[in-house]
């Protein structure tokens, strides 16, 4: 990936998808104005979950890089691309933070005495993949600007303040957005949840 300078001119004008259709293409100015656009809400995901500048800047460089190589996997019907973004970054985030905790762990003790949650985790993978679908398609037929917001609540793990400034948008606007959201995914959700609620009480 080409280092961000003032050398590529952005795109401003261009909508996500087609920066990244550009990317496909090994467009530097693309990935420039990808980059100009959402650096800092990456960023702030990123130094959120490390809680380390110097870690969070390096998940950022990392997000864009496998953009650079990656943009070709990117699917609209899973999400917009500020949610597919704000993903990269959440779970390289979380790798970086679980490549710590393991480095510090192996200092203080060995893990062989831990409890084998193997047999729970395998158990539960159906049931929670069972779920992503669901919430998944109940994301895509939310209304886009409702889908979006609470995109990057979720996988952003932004606060409604947060989102608010990213959109430039009022705060009350985006909690109307959220709220409205939320209760049209409870009400999708309800028929697997009441499923969840008959096994647990058998």
């Amino acid at each position: 990936m080409a280092e961000h300078d003032t050398t590529y001119s952005p795109l401003p004008d261009l909508d996500d998808e087609t920066l990244l259709n550009l990317i496909c293409h090994h467009d530097e100015s693309a990935l420039s104005s990808l980059y100009e656009r959402y650096a800092r809400l990456l960023y702030s995901i990123a130094l959120r979950i490390t809680d380390d500048r110097n870690a969070a800047e390096e998940v950022l460089q990392d997000v864009f890089y496998s953009v650079w190589q990656r943009a070709s996997t990117f699917r609209p019907t899973a999400g917009s691309v500020s949610s597919w973004l704000s993903g990269i970054a959440r779970n390289r985030a979380i790798d970086e933070v679980r490549s710590r905790w393991h480095r510090a762990r192996e200092w203080e003790v060995t893990l062989e005495h831990l409890p084998d949650l193997g047999g729970a985790v395998e158990r539960g993978l159906e049931q929670f993949a069972t779920l992503r679908a669901d919430i998944r398609q109940a994301l895509g037929n939310l209304p886009s600007l409702q889908r979006q917001a609470i995109e990057l609540a979720y996988y952003g793990g932004l606060s409604s303040t947060e989102i608010a400034a990213h959109l430039d948008e009022p705060v009350g606007t985006v909690k109307g957005r959220i709220r409205l959201g939320m209760e049209k995914l409870r009400q999708a959700l309800s028929s697997f949840m009441e499923g969840e609620e008959e096994a647990l009480s058998r």
